[in-house]
C-alpha cells in the first residue's frame, strides 16, 4: 500500500526486473535517491516519477517497496530540517496536556498533525485489507498517472485563483488536521501527489503558499515514517533492491536532495505563486498521454 508515492505493508512488484549487481543497483538506487528527494516535497507528485522514471530508462517499476525505504531519506530530510518546529510541537503538547489548555498554537499544530494522519492510515490498511490487487490495479497505470497528474495540476490552479491566502502556521486548528489530511489520502493514488494535495486543500482553505507548504511537510512525517519502516524487509529481498548498500546509497542521496528542496521550496513561495508546477505537471500529464499512445502503457 501507498502512502503518497509510499508503499504500506505489500510486497514489492518486482515483475519484469531481475536480481542486479552490486554497481548497477547502487547506480539504480543513486538515481531514484535524487529522483526521490527532488519529487516529494514539490507538488508534483514522488509516485509517478519514481513510477516513470525508470521505466524511461529502461529500467522497468523497481517495486513499491523499494521506493518507500528510499523515501526514508526524505523523512530524515524534514526531521533535521524542521527539528525546531518539531520540539516545539512536542513541548507544546506536553504543556498542554500537563495543563489541560490546548490553545497553545504549537499544542493546536500537534493535534492537527496526529489528526491529519489518520485517514490516510486507516485508508491505506483498508486498501491492503480489501484490495489484494491494488499494486497491479489501473490506478498504477501509465495512463492513470497522467490523467491523474492533469486533474490535479487544474485543482491547483483553482486553488491559487480562489485562496484567499490570510490565514499562516499559528492559526492552524484541529479540523485543519481533518480537511488536509482527507487531501494526503488521496495520494494513495499514483500521481496525486501528497504534497501537492495536501497543499492544494490549505490553498483553498485560506492558507498563505508558505504556511500550507510549511504544514504539508509536517503532516507527511507519520504518515512515510510508517510506510518506509514497513517496506524495509521487501525491499531488501527485492531483486530490484540489490541489498542494503544500494538502498542506504538511496537513503542518502534521497535525504540529501530532499533538504534541498525544501530549503528551496520554503524560499520560492515566498515569493512566486505555484503556477510553475500548474504547468509542469500539466505538461508531464501530456508527455505521458503521447508517450503512451506510441509505445503502449
Amino acid at each position: 500500500m501507498a502512502f503518497g508515492g509510499i508503499p504500506f505493508g505489500v510486497a514489492a512488484d518486482s515483475a519484469g526486473a531481475g536480481a542486479l549487481d552490486l554497481w548497477t543497483a547502487c547506480w539504480h538506487a543513486l538515481v531514484l535517491g535524487v529522483v526521490q528527494g527532488l519529487t516529494e516535497f514539490l507538488p508534483i507528485s514522488s509516485t509517478a516519477h519514481l513510477k516513470v522514471v525508470p521505466v524511461l530508462l529502461g529500467w522497468g517499476d523497481p517495486g513499491v517497496a523499494v521506493t518507500a525505504v528510499i523515501q526514508l531519506g526524505s523523512i530524515a530530510a524534514v526531521l533535521a530540517y524542521f527539528r525546531d518546529d518539531l520540539r516545539t510541537v512536542a513541548l507544546g503538547m506536553i504543556e498542554a496536556s500537563r495543563r489541560r489548555d490546548w490553545s497553545d498554537p504549537s499544542a493546536r499544530l500537534g493535534v492537527a498533525i496526529l489528526v491529519g494522519t489518520v485517514p490516510i492510515v486507516v485508508a491505506g490498511l483498508s486498501i491492503k485489507r480489501f484490495w489484494p490487487g491494488y499494486e497491479t490495479s489501473l490506478l498504477r497505470s501509465l495512463p492513470s498517472i497522467a490523467i491523474v497528474s492533469i486533474v490535479m495540476a487544474l485543482l491547483l490552479a483553482l486553488a491559487e485563483l480562489l485562496g484567499r491566502r490570510r490565514r499562516t502556521i499559528d492559526d492552524t486548528l484541529p479540523r485543519d488536521g481533518v480537511v488536509v489530511g482527507l487531501a494526503q489520502a488521496l495520494a494513495l493514488i499514483p500521481g496525486v501527489s501528497r504534497s501537492g494535495s495536501t497543499l492544494t486543500a490549505a490553498l483553498f482553505d485560506g492558507w498563505q503558499r508558505p504556511a500550507a507548504a510549511r504544514f504539508s511537510f509536517l503532516l507527511g512525517i507519520p504518515a512515510i515514517t510508517l510506510a518506509g519502516l514497513a517496506e524495509i524487509k521487501g525491499a531488501l529481498e527485492a531483486p530490484a533492491g540489490g541489498g542494503l548498500v544500494p538502498m542506504l546509497l538511496g537513503i542518502l542521496s534521497a535525504a540529501l536532495v530532499s533538504w534541498l528542496a525544501i530549503a528551496w521550496l520554503l524560499s520560492f513561495l515566498q515569493r512566486h505563486s505555484t503556477w510553475i508546477f500548474v504547468g509542469y505537471r500539466l505538461l508531464f500529464g501530456l508527455f505521458l498521454l503521447q508517450w503512451v499512445s506510441r509505445s503502449g502503457p
